[in-house]
C-alpha cells in the first residue's frame, strides 16, 4: 500500500489495539494473530499492536494496514512507547504501515527531547508514516510542526499534566481537528459504540479501540465493578 492508500483505508473506520502485557492471560503472538482475524472478521480497517513479534504474526493472517509500537522501559525515563531509534528501526524492518511514538513533552532515555528524538527518525525515514501519541494540544502542535502524520490523543490521561481529563478526550479531539492540519486518531478511553461514534462527530479522522474489544480481564473487571458498587 501506499502511503495515501493507508490514510484511505483507515479514514472514519475502526483500529482495533490487539495488545496483551506480559502479566496478562492471553500474553501470546499466536493469540494476538487470532484476535486481529477476529477484529478483521468484525469490520476493522486496521490493527494496531505491539512488538515485532506479535506484528509478524497478525502480518501472516490480515491484510491490514498495521500501527506498529514496541513497549520498552527505560532505566531514565517514563516514556516507553517507541521510546529510542532502536525501536523504530526494528518496526520499519517488520513492515509497519504506521509507527506511534511517544509524543509527550517528557525526557527520554539518553535525556533527550522528542524535537531531538523525531528530528533523527523523520531524517532517517522520510517516506515511513508516524503517528504522534500525545496528551495535550501543546504537544499535539508541535508533533505536526516537526513532521508526524498523525496526531494521536493516545496519551491523555496518562502523563502527570493530564491526569484529571476525562476519556475519552472529546475536547482535545475537537481542538486538534479544527485547529492542526494533520488528521486526528482518537484513541483512549473508547468503552463504547456511542462514545466512539461521538469521537467523529468531535472531527476525528480514525479511531482506535482496545480495551473494550481485546482486553478481557479488564472487560470483566468493568461488569464485577459495576455489580460492586450496585451492592
Amino acid at each position: 500500500m501506499t502511503n495515501a492508500e493507508v490514510l484511505n483505508q483507515i479514514k472514519g473506520g475502526l483500529i482495533v489495539s490487539c495488545q496483551a502485557l506480559s502479566t496478562e492471560p492471553l500474553y501470546d503472538s499466536y493469540i494476538m494473530s487470532k484476535m486481529a482475524w477476529a477484529a478483521y472478521l468484525g469490520g476493522a480497517v486496521g490493527i494496531r499492536a505491539n512488538t515485532v513479534v506479535d506484528i509478524k504474526a497478525i502480518k501472516e493472517k490480515v491484510n491490514l494496514p498495521i500501527i506498529g509500537i514496541i513497549k520498552e522501559e527505560y532505566p531514565d525515563s517514563r516514556v516507553y512507547i517507541t521510546p529510542t531509534i532502536k525501536e523504530v528501526d526494528a518496526l520499519v524492518d517488520a513492515g509497519c504501515e504506521i509507527i506511534a511514538v511517544d509524543a509527550t513533552k517528557r525526557i527520554r532515555p539518553g535525556g533527550i527531547g522528542f524535537e531531538e528524538f523525531f528530528t533523527e527518525v523523520r531524517k532517517k525515514y522520510p517516506n515511513q508514516l508516524f503517528m504522534a501519541d500525545t496528551s495535550c494540544f501543546e504537544e499535539g502542535k508541535k508533533a505536526e510542526e516537526l513532521g508526524c502524520d498523525l496526531i494521536g490523543t493516545t496519551m491523555s490521561g496518562y502523563t502527570p499534566y493530564t491526569k484529571e481529563r476525562s476519556l475519552p478526550d472529546f475536547e482535545l479531539i475537537k481542538k486538534y481537528s479544527t485547529q492542526l492540519n494533520s488528521p486526528v486518531i482518537a484513541e483512549g478511553g473508547i468503552w463504547s459504540p456511542e462514545e466512539l461514534k461521538k469521537v467523529y462527530e468531535c472531527g476525528a479522522f480514525s479511531a482506535v479501540v482496545g480495551t473494550a474489544i481485546t482486553r478481557p480481564m479488564d472487560i470483566t473487571k468493568r461488569f464485577v465493578k459495576a455489580l460492586e458498587e450496585k451492592s
